[in-house]
C-alpha cells in the first residue's frame, strides 16, 4: 500500500547484541561497570564515535556525568542542555548538528577539546517514569541517527534504567544494614554507660530513666556517689547514630576519671570542655548539665552547658524555679576559665528536675509541645511522690499529650528529691 508507514525494525546483530547486554546488566556486578557496558554497547550497535551516561541525582534535581570518568564531573540542571531537557520532557531529542542547537550547552566539548556533531539523547526512564538518567550517543560513522538507531537506543535505556534503578535500591538496602548495625551499636555504647541501680543517698530519693528513640541519639545521665557527693549528669549529643553516642560516653569518662583523680567542678569542665573543643567536628557539641550535691549541706553545684531549662521546685510554696543554662554547650569554644558554678539550695521536699529536649518538645497531632507549664503543673500536683513515681507521671502526661504521634526524640529524665522532714 503506497499510503502504508513503515515501522522501523532492529537488525538481527542489534537484538544480539541488546539480549548480550541485557543478560549482563542482570548479574550483580559494580554499577559503575555496567554503566561502562552500556555506554559501549550503544557505541557498537549504533556506530556512534562515543557516548556518554548521565545519572539523575534527585537530591540535586541535576545531572551527572558518571561514563565516560573525566578529571571533572560534568552535571547539567534538568531542564537545561540537551541532557537536562531529554530528562524533564521524558522524551528522545534526536539532534543532527548539535551547534545549530540553541539548547545545546557544550560542556563536554569545551572541557575536552572535542567536537560534537550529530547527538542522540535517549532518556532512561524506571519505574512509573520515574527519571533516572540519560544515555546520549555522540556522532553517528555514517550521518544523523535515524529512527531504526531511536529504537534501539530506547530498547538498550529502557533495560539500563531497570538495572539502575535495582542497583541503586540494592545499594541503599546494603546502607541501611550498616545504618541498622551502626545504630544498634551506638544504642548498646548508650545503653551500658546508664546507671543500672540508683544509688542510695541519705536524705534523698534520686531517679534517672531513659526512653530511645528507634534511632540512637546521644542522651545520656549519670548518678554516681564520688567521695560523699552525688555527681548529677544529664547531656545531649547533637545528631544521630554512632558519633554522637561516643562523643557522650567520652564526655562522661572524662568527667569520672577527673573527678577520681581530685578535680573540683570549676576545673573539670573547663578541661572536658576544651579536650572536646578539640576533638569534636566543628557543628558538633554536647549540651550538659553536670553538678555535685552535697547531700550534708543540702546544696548542689553546678555547671550548665546549653542544658536547659532546670526546674527547681521548691516544696515551700509549691511553686517552680527556672534556671537557664549557665553558658554555652560543652565544645563549641575553648575556655580560659569556666567561671563559677551556680548553687541551689535543696530544702525538705524540694525537687531538682532535668528533663531531656524529648520531654519539652514532644509534640501532638496538632504542633503543639508539650512545653514548661505541663510539667510545672505535674509537678505541684505529684511532688510529693517518690522519685520514681514522680518520672512515670511526667511520662504518662507526656505520652498522652502526644497520643497517636511517634517519639521523635530520645527521652532522659533525672530527679533528685529531698525527702522530707518527718521522713528524714
Amino acid at each position: 500500500m503506497s499510503g502504508a508507514i513503515s515501522t522501523p525494525k532492529m537488525s538481527q546483530d542489534s537484538i544480539a547484541r541488546i539480549l548480550e547486554v541485557t543478560q549482563k546488566l542482570a548479574q550483580p556486578v559494580d554499577l559503575m561497570h555496567m554503566l561502562s557496558e552500556v555506554v559501549e554497547a550503544g557505541k557498537s550497535v549504533l556506530a556512534a564515535d562515543k557516548a556518554a551516561l548521565w545519572l539523575y541525582d534527585a537530591s540535586r534535581d541535576d545531572l551527572v556525568m558518571q561514563v565516560p570518568k573525566l578529571k571533572f564531573a560534568p552535571s547539567v540542571a534538568k531542564g537545561q542542555g540537551l541532557v537536562g531537557e531529554c530528562l524533564a520532557r521524558r522524551e528522545i531529542l534526536n539532534v543532527s548538528d548539535a551547534y545549530e542547537d540553541p539548547r545545546f550547552m557544550g560542556v563536554v566539548d569545551k572541557a575536552t577539546g572535542y567536537k560534537t556533531e550529530s547527538v542522540l539523547n535517549v532518556p532512561l526512564l524506571g519505574w512509573e517514569k520515574q527519571p533516572v538518567g540519560v544515555l546520549q550517543l555522540l556522532n553517528k560513522y555514517t550521518g544523523a541517527f535515524d529512527e531504526s538507531d531511536e529504537l534501539v537506543a530506547s530498547t538498550l535505556a529502557a533495560q539500563c534504567a531497570v538495572a539502575v534503578q535495582r542497583a541503586q535500591l540494592t545499594e541503599a538496602l546494603l546502607l541501611n544494614e550498616r545504618l541498622d548495625e551502626e545504630v544498634s551499636l551506638a544504642r548498646e555504647i548508650q545503653m551500658s554507660t546508664l546507671p543500672t541501680d540508683m544509688p542510695q543517698v541519705p536524705g534523698y530519693d534520686v531517679h534517672g530513666q531513659f526512653l530511645p528513640t528507634g534511632h540512637a541519639g546521644g542522651d545520656l545521665f549519670d548518678l554516681v556517689v564520688l567521695e560523699d557527693r552525688l555527681f548529677v549528669l544529664l547531656g545531649d549529643a547533637t545528631g544521630h547514630g554512632f558519633g554522637p553516642a561516643l562523643s557522650a560516653t567520652q564526655m562522661q569518662a572524662m568527667l569520672r576519671v577527673a573527678f577520681r583523680c581530685g578535680a573540683g567542678l570549676d576545673e573539670a569542665y573547663r578541661h572536658v570542655n576544651n579536650q572536646l573543643e578539640e576533638d569534636l567536628p566543628d557543628d558538633r557539641f554536647i549540651t550538659a548539665f553536670m553538678g555535685f550535691l552535697d547531700y550534708r549541706r543540702h546544696e548542689i553545684q553546678y555547671h550548665s552547658g546549653g542544658q536547659g531549662p532546670i526546674l527547681h521546685f521548691r516544696a515551700d510554696g509549691e511553686r517552680c524555679e527556672w534556671h537557664r543554662p549557665t553558658t554555652f554547650p560543652v565544645g563549641i569554644l575553648e575556655l580560659g576559665e569556666s567561671g563559677a558554678a551556680q548553687t541551689l539550695r535543696m530544702d525538705p521536699g524540694d525537687v531538682l528536675v532535668l528533663l531531656s529536649d524529648g520531654i519539652y518538645e514532644f509534640e501532638n497531632r496538632q504542633g503543639a509541645p508539650f512545653g514548661e507549664e505541663r510539667v510545672a503543673r505535674l509537678l505541684r500536683y505529684h511532688h510529693r511522690l517518690p522519685a520514681g513515681e514522680l518520672a512515670k507521671q511526667i511520662l504518662n502526661a507526656t505520652f498522652e499529650h502526644g497520643r497517636d504521634v511517634d517519639q521523635e526524640d530520645d527521652i532522659t529524665i533525672v530527679l533528685v528529691r529531698r525527702d522530707t522532714e518527718e521522713s528524714e
